[in-house]
């Protein structure tokens, strides 16, 4: 008789990872295993509206047909090669995503963080050979409270002490800046050897901090006028997500340099892009930079593909409208423990003022058992960001959980 193997509970799965995994996140308490378009499932078969959309990478919803018919299609053909020959996939890409978002090139890479680090060599790098600055004294302006990544040289720009403390000595060449302060852009840029200014358009990290109207455009020009390179870090507001295709455009603005990430592939590859002009793209030379895996003919299917369905949905014009609805009925929910909402197109916050003892991470945790899921950011900040798919019933249905959760306290 054939040994009957009990099925797992969502606690032995919990365990297994923290028996085996790097204690490096803290996970709301739930084990998902099948994903549809707004909607996330557990283990155990329950339905939860996904209100993170794994930080904006599956803003195309969960298994997107068109995108897993491209990732199927080309796994079956050709997956790497690396950048040691010529692919058939990755000119069509470069072609595509140059053309799509108005850039002469792109540079492929992988992750968020490996699209920044990118940004900031080619900054760099521009700055000696362009704009003359002494060897090894370029520096580059970046705000207090930013979330570019992980890595060394990226928590080396931050202020926040969970991401750099204990893991000095740091990356020089920064000079950091209160966010949404154009005096302190205007001080900074006054020194000859800064040759960028990284900036996110909105904080998402910091808990979805939206700056003053004008601020980008105003940063903007102050850069253009030290001949400095304006960055825009928006691989967690790009590809629709603040209701237009990236967030700069909101004010007209033109980034020098964009990097792109998340929902390139929809949730389905790690896919991330630097984009730029001839002037500044050229700098880089044959052997300077890159990544076995960037632009690999499975990446770059599945970023076209991805970015069709953005177009061909029109899901930026759908994240402008959801966004305001959603926003509306927020402000309506009557508790003390709202402090603040804001946000633009799907990508919104809440603040909330703790109460008999209870916190952000309470409300998400009751905001889980009634059946939607989002995840606190620095304790008091809770950030909702549905898949750009969701539907006006959908965002009532949403707004009657997170409504009756906060109610429960």
């Amino acid at each position: 008789m054939a040994e009957i193997i009990a099925k797992m509970t969502q606690h032995d799965y919990m365990e297994r990872e923290a028996k085996y995994g790097a204690h490096n996140y803290h996970p709301l308490p739930v084990v998902l295993e099948k994903g549809e378009g707004v909607f996330l499932y557990d283990t155990d078969g329950k339905r939860y509206f996904d209100f993170l959309s794994a930080y904006s990478a599956v803003n195309q919803g969960h298994c997107h047909p068109k995108i897993t018919k491209a990732l199927v299609e080309q796994a079956q053909k050709l997956t790497l090669t690396s950048r040691a020959f010529y692919n058939d996939v990755l000119g069509e890409y470069e072609e595509f995503v140059t053309n799509y978002f108005g850039y002469d090139k792109v540079l492929p890479m992988n992750s968020g963080a490996e699209g920044d680090e990118t940004a900031l060599k080619l900054c760099r790098k521009w700055g000696y050979t362009k704009k003359g600055i002494p060897e090894n004294e370029a520096k580059i302006i970046v705000c207090e409270g930013n979330f570019h990544g992980r890595t060394i040289t990226v928590i080396s720009m931050s202020n926040d002490p969970e991401s750099y403390g204990g893991f000095g000595p740091f990356t020089p060449g920064f000079i950091r800046i209160p966010y949404n302060d154009l005096t302190a852009l205007e001080n900074a840029l006054k020194d000859p050897n800064v040759a960028g200014f990284l900036v996110e358009p909105i904080q998402g990290e910091a808990g979805v901090f939206v700056p003053d109207e004008g601020y980008l455009k105003k940063a903007y020009n102050l850069c253009k006028a030290k001949n400095v390179l304006f960055i825009a870090d928006e691989v967690q507001t790009g590809i629709a997500r603040t209701g237009k295709l990236i967030a700069c455009e909101h004010e007209g603005v033109r980034p020098d340099v964009l990097i792109l990430g998340k929902a390139m592939s929809g949730g389905f590859y790690p896919v991330s892009a630097v984009l730029a002009d001839d002037d500044i793209m050229l700098c880089i030379k044959p052997g300077e930079h890159g990544s076995t895996f960037g632009g690999n003919p499975l990446a770059c299917k599945i970023a076209i593909a991805s970015l069709e369905v953005v177009r061909d949905e029109k899901l930026a014009e759908n994240a402008e409208k959801m966004g305001t609805i959603f926003r509306n009925e927020l402000t309506k929910i009557n508790s003390e423990m709202i402090e603040l909402v804001r946000g633009k197109g799907l990508l919104n916050a809440i603040v909330i003022r703790p109460k008999n003892g209870k916190t952000a991470w309470d409300v998400c945790v009751a905001m889980k058992d009634n059946g939607l899921l989002a995840k606190p950011t620095h304790g008091h900040i809770i950030r909702f960001a549905p898949p750009l798919i969701i539907t006006e019933a959908q965002i009532h249905d949403a707004i009657a959980i997170i409504k009756k959760s906060i109610e429960q306290f």
